[in-house]
Order: structure tokens, then C-alpha cells, then sequence
């Protein structure tokens, strides 16, 4: 894999009093939140094409944001954004292409068009993916969200040169890593659910996927993510 193995020294999160960043200075700069999982994405994705030198995370505390970043950075005030050759862009899946075109290191979507057709389909399944499982948060968990795990485990099962989407790692596995890891963690505590069972390529996926120092590094905290997601889901019914 292209990714140091090497553990990143990371920054602290910026709140409301701390000072802006200079603009447009010539540094690339991802504004990101390291327990939001859109902003993950693109954290996986510098972090596999070996750029951790070449883009600053400027982690932000969304809870206490800095009223600079709506004001002078993005005005959508939603991270993740990217402030790359004097503009700013934003939308975690738009980011994940433009750090695969716009940067050197492994390309992260194939060539083949079987490949890209059938990455196509997936990436623009996993909006109606992420909304199903978050309702069923709401209402009766596991009976509402299996077929959308069923989706997973068929999709997994189209090429056989590798245990992931596309045979071989690419932009679709970051795509959907970052909302299977909290929704794992979250379904097995609150509704005791395993959404491995029964679907054994979506276990090997997710072992996979946690060999990969890229995405390792950038996994979110079990234990704050229950508690949140608690307070986010429960706290509603």
C-alpha cells in the first residue's frame, strides 16, 4: 500500500478563539473535523496518495467553530473544503477526485470500464445507502437497515481480483468506509446487531480495510461516537 506507516503527529482542533490560518499563503490546506466522516473520506484519500506533506490538515471543532471559516474561508461553513491554488472547494466526494486528479500518487479509480461503470453505480448509491441506515437509527434498527448491508455484501461479490468494490481498492471503498465503521460500532451497541453476520465478503472487506495505515489512522473514537450518535438518535424517540 502507498501509505507511511508512520503515525502523524496531528494538530489540535481550532474552536471559536483561535486564530486564523493565513489564506491563499501558498500552503494547501484541508479544513477538516477529525470525527466527521465526509471530512474522513478525504483525510483517507491524502493520507493513501502519500500527501501528507504536501496537504496541512487544519482540523476544526465543529461544536465551537470559528466564526473566520463562514466569514472569510467557506461560506457553506461545512467541512470537509480544500483550499488548493487559491480557491476553496468543498463536498467530500468532489474532494476525493480532485485529490485523485489534481495530485501525484496511486490513482484511485481504474481504468477498466467495467470497473468504472460498476463505480459509478456505487458511488451514486451511497447517499440513499447513509440515509436508510441513519432512519433506521430511529425506528427498528436492524429489520430497516439489513438490505441495505445486503446491497454491500452482493456489490462485494462483483469482480473476484480483490476483496473490495472494485476488485482493488479504490475512491468507492473510501467513499463508504468512513459511515460502515460508525454504523458497525453503533448497531452492534444499541441494537446488538453484527452486520458482518451473514454477510462474510463484508467481513473480509472491513479486515481489509483496517490493514490499510491510510484509513487506520484516521478511524474515529468507539466510545464518543456512541455517545454521540446517542444523543443525536435516541435522544429523538
Amino acid at each position: 500500500m502507498a501509505s507511511p506507516a508512520a503515525v502523524e503527529n496531528l494538530p489540535p482542533p481550532l474552536n471559536s478563539s483561535a486564530e486564523q490560518p493565513p489564506l491563499f499563503d501558498g500552503t494547501t490546506k484541508l479544513y477538516t473535523c477529525y470525527t466527521c466522516p465526509f471530512a474522513q473520506r478525504v483525510w483517507i484519500t491524502r493520507n493513501y496518495k502519500g500527501l501528507q506533506d504536501k496537504i496541512k490538515l487544519v482540523p476544526l471543532n465543529l461544536q465551537d467553530r470559528p466564526a473566520w471559516y463562514k466569514e472569510k474561508v467557506y461560506p457553506m461553513n461545512k467541512v470537509p473544503a480544500l483550499e488548493h491554488n487559491g480557491k476553496i472547494i468543498g463536498e467530500s466526494l468532489d474532494l476525493v477526485k480532485y485529490v485523485d486528479s489534481n495530485f501525484e500518487g496511486p490513482s484511485l479509480f481504474p481504468e477498466d470500464p467495467e470497473k468504472k461503470k460498476f463505480g459509478k453505480e456505487l458511488w451514486s448509491y451511497i447517499d440513499e445507502f447513509i440515509k436508510i441506515v441513519f432512519t433506521s437509527f430511529k425506528g427498528e434498527g436492524p429489520k430497516e437497515c439489513g438490505p441495505a448491508f445486503d446491497h454491500l455484501e452482493s456489490a462485494l461479490g462483483k469482480f473476484e481480483d480483490g476483496p473490495f468494490f472494485l476488485g482493488q481498492f479504490s475512491g468507492v471503498d473510501i467513499a463508504y468506509i468512513p459511515f460502515v465503521e460508525r454504523f458497525q460500532i453503533f448497531l452492534s451497541e444499541a441494537f446488538k446487531y453484527d452486520i458482518t453476520a451473514g454477510r462474510p465478503k463484508l467481513a473480509a472487506w472491513i479486515e481489509e480495510m483496517n490493514k490499510i495505515d491510510a484509513y487506520k489512522q484516521t478511524k474515529t473514537d468507539p466510545k464518543e461516537l456512541v455517545e454521540f450518535y446517542n444523543k443525536r438518535f435516541t435522544a429523538q424517540q
